[in-house]
């Protein structure tokens, strides 16, 4: 959409968009009534029934768990033993009231999205859109979003306690806590939560006018040039919606900055335990106000660093990831680096003016990383399920008994192993994820959960570089990784690896075994095993249809029988299945 240039035409512009922006804005809002209540009732009353209904479990469980361990030595487990029951008695209330205002959140703004993003380029009959758009679609992501939380309470909690009770390895220690320390840790909290509370509360009082008056001035000039949020329909409503309730965002930024100043004191107490001295608790309860204004300064963009003291609240020198460079606790500012960072507030500005809402929205969206992961896997596994190394019998036991650790972990890293060696074969800076598409530190997700797993990604990509495997080997890979178990590396003898180089196994299968573990943590993303499940069914249903595999009629028949989403056929809806946590309480999927 080209930007109107001069006064009188952004203000035409504005004028002449005013009438189908409010005729939007009605259609959406009628459906919003009429299809909203019903998709909240479904995510509350699911979700709801979801957590009461396993609650039990998750407080036997989670005591079991916390006691068994090995990862937690005995004072923590004491003390945890003991503090245990407020969270867990708190965890029903809380997600029942999020389910709730989930729940209406989804139920309004999905229905209202989708109108106005019936009318964006690339939509043909978008009158039959604009009327059918958000209501259907709600309802099915409302039963999604059930079907999702379901998978986090039962599959990926219960994944998770299993990691923890997990034995510890050779060179791991259990985490435990040393009482000396507590004394100077309680004090630090005791005295630090008030002061930060008082000053960080100040200081967010004191911005507030500021943030106020500089957030109205740049959305009222979006709306009078069209720029910003302003340049995409689906977008206008919302902004629009911004510039009257500014007030109140202002309001809810305060209120953070009070709740938030809760937690830096209590960190005051954790940098005091940690360096076993309560002067560094208490330093840091300084630095925590001059860290929270100076962040408020780079938000609102005025001067530069703060006003306040920063001592220095660590005894060694350790490389933060607070502000600038840190030299033993205290901020280095150069004059390059002043005239660098200054650059980069003024490049981002202009980035800011130029992107449109949208295009920075889908920079951000880490929904395309998870996209490519399951392209990747669905063309692997026809490539592995044609060689033999997944069989008929695990895809059948994924299907109908929900046991899918070997296919959803070892096939997944396998995909991300293919695509490190990729990208050290052609020394790219960041993870070439298909032929002309290149993710790096810049076009990377901001996300956190795609941010802890892009690091790791990035050394192994550098260690495989070192490693320098040939064809032979990166095809021989493709087996292991699928059949044999990794641990060691008598696990490789007679397997006919291609190199004979102890060392060079050694660090493959270390590899090999980060990758798993990365790829366990994604497990326990809720949407990754509905989209898994349904995935290996639509391969099975293929293979079936070929000719490859005599699939069971009884497997072929329950696929065939699961209701189908009508965006993909990957989004349909799969069995459930217990993990080792569950099947030891005896509960069924569900």
């Amino acid at each position: 959409m080209q930007v109107p240039v001069g006064f009188l035409s952004k203000l035409w512009s504005f004028l002449s968009f005013l009438p189908f922006f409010f005729l939007l804005l009605l259609l959406g809002s009628i459906k919003a009534v009429l299809i909203g209540p019903v998709a909240a009732v479904i995510i509350f009353f699911g979700n709801s029934a979801v957590v009461i209904g396993l609650w039990p479990a998750h407080f036997i469980w989670t005591y079991y768990c916390v006691l068994k361990t090995e990862r937690v030595g005995m004072v923590l487990k004491i003390l945890a033993s003991v503090f245990l029951p407020l969270p867990l008695l708190l965890l029903p209330v809380l997600a029942i009231a999020g389910s709730l205002l989930g729940g209406i959140g989804y139920g309004v703004f999905i229905p209202l999205m989708a109108t106005f993003e019936a009318v964006g380029e690339g939509v043909a009959d978008k009158l039959t859109h604009c009327f059918l758009d958000g209501t259907v679609s709600t309802l099915a992501g409302a039963c999604t979003v059930v079907r999702d939380f379901t998978d986090f309470c039962f599959h990926s909690y219960f994944s998770f306690m299993d990691e923890l009770i997990r034995k510890l390895g050779d060179s791991e220690t259990p985490l435990d806590i040393k009482l000396s320390y507590l004394p100077h840790s309680v004090l630090a909290v005791l005295i630090a939560v008030p002061f930060d509370v008082f000053m960080i509360s100040g200081v967010a009082l004191w911005k507030s006018p500021c943030m106020l008056l500089k957030g109205w001035q740049r959305l009222c000039e979006d709306l009078v040039g069209r720029e910003g949020p302003f340049l995409e329909t689906v977008c206008v409503p919302f902004a629009g919606l911004s510039i009257i309730l500014w007030p109140l965002a202002v309001i809810g930024a305060v209120i953070a900055s009070f709740l938030s100043s809760f937690f830096f004191g209590m960190r005051a107490g954790l940098i005091a335990y940690q360096e076993a001295s309560l002067r560094m608790g208490l330093a840091y309860m300084v630095s925590a106000v001059a860290l929270f204004d100076e962040y408020t300064n780079d938000m609102l963009y005025l001067r530069e660093g703060s006003c306040f003291p920063r001592p220095k609240y660590r005894k060694n020198y350790r490389m933060n990831n607070e502000t600038g460079q840190k030299n033993e606790g205290h901020t280095v500012t150069s004059e390059f680096g002043e005239k660098k960072q200054n650059g980069h507030r003024k490049t981002m500005k202009a980035l800011q003016r130029s992107k449109t809402f949208m295009e920075t929205i889908q920079r951000l969206r880490p929904i395309q990383i998870w996209d490519w992961l399951f392209r990747a896997i669905e063309l692997n596994g026809r490539i592995l399920l044609s060689e033999g190394l997944i069989t008929a019998e695990d895809m059948e036991e994924c299907i109908t008994k929900g046991k899918c650790k070997k296919l959803s972990i070892k096939l997944p890293a396998w995909c991300i192993l293919q695509c490190l060696i990729r990208s050290a074969k052609y020394d790219s800076h960041g993870l070439l994820i298909s032929d002309d598409v290149e993710v790096t530190n810049f076009n990377w997700p901001k996300d956190k959960v795609f941010d802890w797993m892009l690091g790791p990604l990035l050394v192994i990509k550098e260690q495989m570089k070192k490693l320098e495997l040939t064809e032979e080997e990166e095809l021989c890979l493709r087996k292991l990784i699928v059949t044999n178990n990794n641990e060691k590396p008598s696990d490789w003898d007679d397997c006919g690896f291609p190199s004979s180089d102890n060392v060079k196994r050694a660090q493959l299968q270390a590899i090999i075994r980060r990758l798993q573990g990365i790829v366990v943590n994604m497990s326990w993303v809720p949407s990754f095993r509905r989209r898994f499940i349904n995935l290996v069914k639509a391969l099975y249903l293929e293979a079936v249809e070929a000719g490859a595999i005599d699939g069971s009629r009884s497997v072929k028949r329950r696929i065939e029988e699961a209701d189908a989403a009508p965006v993909s056929k990957f989004d349909g809806k799969a069995m459930e299945g217990s993990s080792n946590g569950a099947a030891a309480l005896g509960i069924d999927a569900v």
